[in-house]
């Protein structure tokens, strides 16, 4: 089969929409969590009776690319990828899936560098007051609240799609 043939097959837009979810959630997990693992290093520089606190601020940002892995999953299990062999999609449906991919690539990359930077603040609040956890947590539990929505939407979105 040529690329020509691949590129007029719905498979390659939905395996492209899958990838997308993964990889763009995935990076902004990735950055998310360096960011806020960075402000935590500098907590336990001074007080490693504060790692746990620390550990769960780290954490929160990485919750973007498993909400990408899942409608990764998802989107392989629907075209037949994963568990029934693959079917033959039409190009209309490829570009569906791939475009029912693209909120939780696109709002778990950004959502999850800004869920970061939230994250570092509140270790911040942690360094200097570890008994406001709980208030601390809140700032970047509210960022987390958009990746929840993109991946309601790609999963309904998903999901909806009619193949075959």
């Amino acid at each position: 089969m040529s690329l020509g043939d691949f590129l007029n097959q719905g498979t390659f837009y939905a395996l492209l929409g899958a990838a997308i979810a993964v990889l763009l959630s995935g990076a902004g997990s990735a950055i998310g969590v360096g960011i806020a693992g960075q402000a935590a290093a500098g907590v336990m520089t001074e007080d490693p009776t504060k790692f746990a606190k620390v550990l769960v601020m780290q954490l929160l940002p990485g919750t973007q690319g498993l909400y990408g892995l899942l409608i990764g999953f998802v989107t392989l299990s629907k075209i037949g990828i994963i568990g029934s062999g693959a079917g033959n999609l039409t190009v209309l449906a490829g570009l569906e899936i791939l475009a029912a991919c693209l909120p939780i690539g696109i709002v778990g990359l950004i959502s999850g560098k800004y869920q970061g930077k939230t994250s570092a603040a509140s270790i911040g609040i942690i360094a200097k007051r570890p008994d406001q956890f709980a208030k601390a947590m809140l700032f970047p539990a509210m960022v987390e609240t958009y990746a929840i929505l993109a991946l309601l939407i790609s999963f309904l979105a998903v999901n909806g799609i009619k193949i075959g």
